[in-house]
C-alpha cells in the first residue's frame, strides 16, 4: 500500500519565478520534477511513475509492429560521418573526445546506428520488412532551454526505424507506425491532430507530426473548420482568392515611375494608389554552401512574393536542400543589383541559375531566384527597378524575366481558404509528440546498406524514421488539463488513479475505512495512493487537486451512512458512492474489468 506519510512528494505553493507555462509550473509544484541545470532535470517519484507508465503503453503498442532494442547513447564518429551529419548538426550536437583523442557524440537520434546494424546484418529480402525500436536517452544542446521539459538538453525518445525492400513495404510500415501512434495517443487521453510537416534535418519524402493544441506550444498548424485538413505552417497551404490585375499602361512594357522616399511595400502602395497585393516583394538572401575545398562559399537567393505574403523559410530550406541562408548584407546587395535596398526588382538581374532536371535542391551555377506560386500567371505587377527612387509598372513574370523556378514560399495565414474544401483556416501554437518520416535511401545509400532482391540483384533497403517524445506526452497532458489550482492526468499515465482521503486520520473509524477501501481498491487492479498525513483536510484536498490525480475519495462523516464521496478532479464534480460499491463504481468509471 502507498503512503503519503511516507513518500516522497514534495509539493510548493509558488511556482519557479522562470516558469512561464502550466506545465512546468505545475510538474515543479507538484513535485514531479526538479532542474538540475539549464534544460537538465530530474524526475521524481511522481514524476517517473507516470513516464514509466508513458513508457509502457508505448511499449505494448510497438511490439505489437517491431522489435525493442537498446543501443549507445554514445557514439563514434566515423557512423555520423558516413551519413554526412557530423557537421550538419553544428552545434545542436553535444560532443567529446575519449582519452585516445577519438571524437564522439551524445546521440540526438540514432538513424545511424540502426543502420549501421542493418548494414552489416541484413542480407537478403527474405530478412524485410524489418521494425526495429528503443526507448533511450537523447541529447541535443539547446540554445535556449525553456519551458521545463518542452525545450531540453536531455529527453527521454521513443526511436524507431523500418527497413523494406522497396517504397510499397515503406508505405506499409508507415501506415502501421501511423496506425499505432494514434493508439499510443488515443491511450495515454491527449487531444491530438496529426498534420502535414517539414522533414528538416531528417530528410524524407513523407512526413507527419502529432500535435497538441495548446499556448505554450512553439510549432504552428493550419487547420481547417470544415473538413479534417490539417498542416503544419511549414508546409500549409491555402487557396488563394481571385486578384484583379491592373490594367496595363503605356506599350504594357516595363514603365519605370519616379517613387521618390518610398520604400515599404505599403508605402509604395499608398503612393501609387494600388493594393499590396498587385506588388513583388524581394526578398535578397545568401545560403552558405561548402565549396570543393571543404571552405564556405556564399552563393545569392532572390525570391519574389506577393506584396501581402510572407516568405516560409521551411519551404525555402527544402527546395534548396536544406542550405541555412540570412538576409543579404548593404555589400552583398550593391554588387548584385546595382541599388540600395527598398528598390529591389526582377529586371535586370543576370547569371540566373536554373533547375537541373527538376531535382530539388540541384541547379547550376548563377543566383537563385524562385517566385512564388502566387505570383504565376500574374500580369502587370510593380516590383523595384533596382534604381533609387524608383519602381516598374507592367511586369510579367516570365515575359520580362524568367525565374530559376516557381514554388510554394508563402506562408499560409488565419483566415484563407483551405486547400481542399471552402472552409477556413485557422493557426493555432502547439507541440509536437511524435514525428514520422520516410526517410526513403538518404541513410541506407550513404552508409552503404545493401541486400540481395528476389532476382538476386543487390538493392539499397528503403526506410522510414519513428520518434515519440515521452517526456512531452506528459507535459501535453498537463498543457491540456489545467486550472489554477493543478492539474489532472488521464488515468491511464497518472502516478495514481485514485486518492483516497481520509478527513481526520485521528478517528480511528474513518482511517479503518479509508485503509480497508485503499485495499480493496488496490485487490481491483487500480493504482490507489492513501493519504494518511494528519494534516487539515483543506491541506489535503489542495494538494490532492494539484499532483494531476484523476480521482480523490474523501472517507470522512458520512461513513456513518456507509457512503464516501467521490471527486472529479476533471470537473471538480462529487457524487456519494456506498463503500459497499465503491470498486464496482470505479470499474465502470474507468472501464476496467
Amino acid at each position: 500500500m502507498h503512503r503519503w506519510s511516507t513518500l516522497f512528494i514534495p509539493t510548493l505553493r509558488e511556482a519557479p519565478a522562470d516558469a512561464e507555462v502550466a506545465s512546468h509550473k505545475f510538474l515543479v509544484r507538484a513535485g514531479y520534477i526538479r532542474q538540475l541545470a539549464a534544460g537538465i532535470y530530474s524526475y521524481l517519484f511522481f514524476g517517473q511513475r507516470s513516464l514509466n507508465k508513458i513508457m509502457g503503453i508505448v511499449r505494448e503498442e510497438m511490439d505489437k509492429i517491431g522489435q525493442e532494442f537498446f543501443l549507445p547513447a554514445l557514439n563514434p564518429r566515423e557512423v555520423w560521418e558516413a551519413s554526412g551529419r557530423w557537421s550538419l548538426m553544428g552545434d545542436n550536437m553535444f560532443r567529446l573526445k575519449d582519452r585516445k583523442g577519438a571524437d564522439l557524440c551524445l546521440g540526438m537520434t540514432h538513424e545511424e546506428v540502426m543502420t549501421e546494424i542493418a548494414r552489416k546484418e541484413l542480407r537478403s529480402y527474405k530478412q524485410l520488412p524489418q521494425v526495429w525500436y528503443q526507448i533511450q536517452t537523447k541529447f541535443r544542446d539547446e540554445p535556449r532551454p525553456k519551458a521545463g521539459l518542452l525545450r531540453v538538453r536531455q529527453f527521454t525518445m521513443k526511436d524507431a526505424y523500418s527497413f523494406d525492400i522497396d517504397a510499397d513495404g515503406l508505405d506499409v510500415s508507415y501506415k502501421k507506425h501511423y496506425e499505432t501512434y494514434c493508439k499510443i495517443f488515443e491511450r495515454c487521453g491527449l487531444k491530438y491532430v496529426v498534420v502535414e510537416a517539414h522533414s528538416g534535418a531528417m530528410g524524407g519524402s513523407q512526413s507527419h507530426e502529432f500535435m497538441v493544441k495548446t499556448i505554450a506550444g512553439e510549432d504552428l498548424v493550419a487547420t481547417c473548420n470544415k473538413c479534417n485538413y490539417a498542416a503544419n505552417l511549414e508546409k500549409a497551404i491555402s487557396k488563394l482568392d481571385h486578384v484583379e490585375d491592373l490594367a496595363p499602361e503605356g506599350d504594357g512594357k516595363p514603365l519605370e515611375v519616379h517613387t521618390p522616399g518610398q520604400k515599404t511595400i505599403e508605402d509604395v502602395a499608398r503612393f501609387l494608389g494600388v493594393s499590396p497585393k498587385n506588388k513583388i516583394k524581394t526578398l535578397a538572401l545568401m545560403a552558405e554552401e561548402k565549396g570543393k575545398d571543404a571552405k564556405p562559399k556564399f552563393r545569392p537567393i532572390i525570391v519574389f512574393v506577393r506584396g501581402d505574403h510572407q516568405m516560409n523559410e521551411a519551404k525555402l530550406g527544402s527546395l534548396i536542400g536544406g542550405t541555412e541562408v540570412r538576409p543579404m548584407t548593404a555589400e552583398e546587395i550593391e554588387p548584385l543589383f546595382h541599388s540600395p535596398a527598398g528598390y529591389l526588382g526582377p529586371i535586370g538581374l543576370t547569371n540566373i541559375a536554373r533547375s537541373v532536371d527538376n531535382k530539388v535542391g540541384t541547379y547550376t551555377e548563377g543566383t537563385l531566384l524562385f517566385v512564388d506560386k502566387a505570383l504565376e500567371g500574374r500580369k502587370n505587377l510593380i516590383a523595384g527597378a533596382n534604381k533609387e527612387d524608383y519602381h516598374v509598372k507592367n511586369i510579367v513574370p516570365g515575359r520580362d524575366f524568367e525565374p530559376t523556378a516557381y514554388a510554394d514560399l508563402r506562408n499560409v495565414e488565419a483566415g484563407d481558404t483551405c486547400p481542399n474544401c471552402d472552409g477556413v483556416l485557422s493557426i493555432d501554437h502547439t507541440v509536437e509528440i511524435g514525428h514520422i518520416f520516410k526517410l526513403g535511401y538518404k541513410y541506407s545509400d550513404s552508409m552503404g546498406a545493401r541486400v540481395l532482391d528476389r532476382n538476386g540483384k543487390e538493392v539499397t533497403p528503403i526506410m522510414g524514421s519513428y520518434g515519440i517524445g515521452i517526456e512531452r506526452i506528459l507535459t501535453a497532458a498537463v498543457e491540456q488539463s489545467n486550472d489554477e489550482n493543478g492539474f489532472w492526468l488521464p488515468p491511464r499515465i497518472a502516478p495514481f488513479e485514485i486518492v483516497v482521503t481520509p478527513t481526520n486520520v485521528s478517528d480511528a473509524k474513518l482511517f479503518e475505512v479509508a485503509v480497508d477501501l485503499t485495499q480493496k481498491l488496490e485487490a481491483a487492479g487500480f493504482d490507489v495512493l492513501l493519504d494518511d498525513r494528519d494534516e487539515r483536510p483543506g491541506v489535503k484536498f489542495k494538494d490532492a487537486d494539484l499532483v494531476g490525480i484523476p480521482f480523490r475519495i474523501n472517507v470522512g462523516k458520512k461513513v456513518t451512512e456507509d457512503r464516501v464521496e467521490v471527486v472529479q478532479r476533471s470537473t471538480r464534480t462529487s457524487t456519494d458512492v456506498m463503500i459497499a460499491e465503491a470498486v464496482k463504481h470505479f470499474q465502470s468509471l474507468l472501464r476496467v474489468a
